[in-house]
């Protein structure tokens, strides 16, 4: 069996695609979840990538957990409480450790249903770009379960406070254009033109100084959680770290010169 993510390579754009189709690229097995963890390990250290997309193949972008697997007690399902514990900390509760705090911006190009972890998932990503045709759902609580995989934190800082907890308390399925006056998505699209939309916004942001783009995407990250004398202080550090690379020389030159720059990302 081929990997769960099929990771594929445009100059400085990384796509990763979920690829069972055939299971709505549900999260079944361990083993798929650490996927998450080695792509956005190789894609760290890699300075020569300059954004990502994440979408799935077939018609959902990812319909969550496996409900076969949560009816026969297999996978992060199985076991005592302790066990199932446990489980989610060692599995999919490393996906958002990894996709969220992935310096690399990130743009999820929602193709079908986001529902469950699969709407989480999404909302790891920096972007959300959506087919007219996807549907999202904190659909947890309709399964009698919590959102084990950061659900409850990421959404609230997606949406507010009031729609999130509204979403997951009623487990509710919403479409494209209620997801995005929810603020979920960024915007809406025709089906066809999800991929080829989110992958032009990746070109475009991989077009710029990538550890610029890096330290710009760390400093918006934390400022959600610390002062603003604190922000100010991280972004007199990143900025020590950003004028000493030859991108922003390279940058400065160019625009006093009057032509298009020639990033190194160096």
């Amino acid at each position: 069996m081929t990997g769960f993510l099929l990771e594929t390579r445009d100059d400085a754009v990384v796509t990763l695609t979920m690829n069972r189709p055939e299971e709505r690229n549900a999260l079944t097995e361990e083993h798929q979840m650490l996927e998450f963890v080695d792509a956005c390990e190789r894609i760290r250290r890699d300075l020569t990538v300059g954004a990502v997309v994440l979408t799935g193949a077939g018609s959902a972008f990812c319909a969550g957990g496996n409900l076969k697997n949560m009816r026969d007690k297999k996978g992060f399902s199985a076991g005592s409480p302790s066990d199932i514990r446990e489980a989610y900390r060692n599995s999919i509760q490393r996906i958002p450790l990894a996709l969220y705090e992935l310096d690399v911006p990130t743009i999820a190009a929602i193709n079908g249903p986001a529902i469950g972890a699969g709407l989480d998932i999404a909302c790891m990503c920096d972007m959300r770009i959506a087919s007219d045709r996807a549907k999202f759902a904190s659909s947890f609580v309709k399964l009698g379960i919590a959102a084990g995989d950061g659900g409850a934190w990421l959404l609230s800082r997606v949406i507010g406070q009031p729609l999130a907890i509204e979403m997951m308390l009623t487990g509710d399925t919403i479409d494209a254009q209620q997801a995005r006056e929810y603020g979920l998505i960024g915007r809406v699209v025709p089906h066809g033109e999800v991929l080829p939309q989110a992958m032009d916004l990746a070109r475009r942001i991989a077009a710029n100084p990538r550890r610029a783009v890096r330290l710009s995407k760390r400093l918006l990250r934390e400022s959600q959680a610390i002062s603003l004398a604190a922000s100010l202080e991280m972004a007199a550090a990143y900025q020590a770290l950003a004028h000493y690379t030859s991108d922003h020389d390279e940058a400065v030159r160019a625009f006093l010169e009057k032509r298009e720059p020639i990033f190194t990302g160096q």
